[in-house]
């Protein structure tokens, strides 16, 4: 059975489950075992580039995945705000003025660091358990509380009469089209997203990246195992720990280890060169806070 991870560069219009499900039927079509597979991190149909997809044992590191930094190349179109911040929804607002170069670079130091952004109406936030999208698309007025995030750099790549693109790292829970929102909201005009790119997603950028037709071929031509990236390629901030085989006996039953020096936080715990487990170092030994059955 495979374990790893393929690093989809998901083409606009595909849905991220979608994608997965197209990866299970091509696995299926290769004669693969069955295998679990699930995704590091929703990517809108209407946006493309990096998405992890997780086989197999990596499927339980999704969560990190999840945590994980991103990085995004995106336009906005200065002079139209639509429903759903992208070019997909409705014009609700316009506005004749459109930034010029300068006045757009003197802006960004305002939307870098910590800021507070609105999520938009069309979301997968649930509100009282229903998802904040389905209640915009049923007519509701949708209110979202604001919430901190992180972008850490925010650079502009080029710039026009009526669109400029910029490309950001942010943290987890950031929403570009809320970004451009409120940077066109900053500038004294509307705007939406009209371009929307995942150059990086944690340790996995579009240099690792292949497209579903290119997996498709690989497995017709029998080489499934070339287009997979083991599963320790997410999990390249987290230092090894070597263990006995016992140590990993034990790890893998999920027993706390003592005697074992490691340093503070996370390690790899591994037996000769095969994951063991995602351990912690406590005060009281090492802590399994994630095993694999490889």
């Amino acid at each position: 059975m495979l374990h790893g991870w393929i690093i989809l560069d998901k083409s606009v219009g595909l849905g991220s489950t979608t994608a997965v499900s197209a990866v299970k039927r091509i696995l299926r079509e290769a004669g693969e075992p069955k295998t679990k597979v699930g995704h590091g991190g929703t990517l809108d149909p209407l946006a493309s580039g990096v998405l992890p997809i997780a086989l197999g044992e990596a499927t339980k590191l999704c969560g990190r995945m999840l945590d994980a930094t991103k990085r995004y190349d995106f336009t906005i179109r200065f002079g139209e705000k639509t429903d759903t911040l992208d070019a997909e929804g409705q014009v609700v607002e316009t506005s004749d003025v459109r930034p010029d170069e300068d006045a757009i670079e003197a802006i960004l130091p305002r939307f870098t660091g910590d800021i507070e952004q609105v999520p938009p109406a069309f979301s997968a936030l649930k509100i009282d358990g229903k998802a904040a999208y389905a209640r915009a698309r049923a007519g509701e007025h949708v209110e979202l509380k604001p919430r901190r995030v992180r972008i850490f750099e925010l650079k502009l790549a080029s710039a026009s009469d009526d669109e400029t693109t910029l490309s950001a790292t942010v943290s987890k829970g950031t929403y570009i089209r809320s970004l451009a929102r409120d940077i066109a909201r900053a500038l004294n005009t509307v705007g939406h997203v009209t371009m929307l790119r995942r150059t990086r997603a944690g340790p996995f950028s579009l240099e690792q990246a292949i497209s579903l037709d290119f997996l498709e071929e690989a497995a017709k031509a029998r080489r499934l195992t070339e287009t997979v990236l083991p599963l320790t390629a997410a999990l390249d901030d987290i230092p090894a720990l070597p263990v006995t085989p016992e140590q990993a006996r034990l790890l893998r039953h999920g027993q706390m280890l003592s005697g074992v020096p490691a340093k503070p936080g996370l390690s790899l715990a591994t037996s000769e060169g095969t994951p063991v487990a995602l351990v912690e170092a406590l005060a009281d030994g090492l802590k399994v806070v994630r095993g694999f059955n490889l």
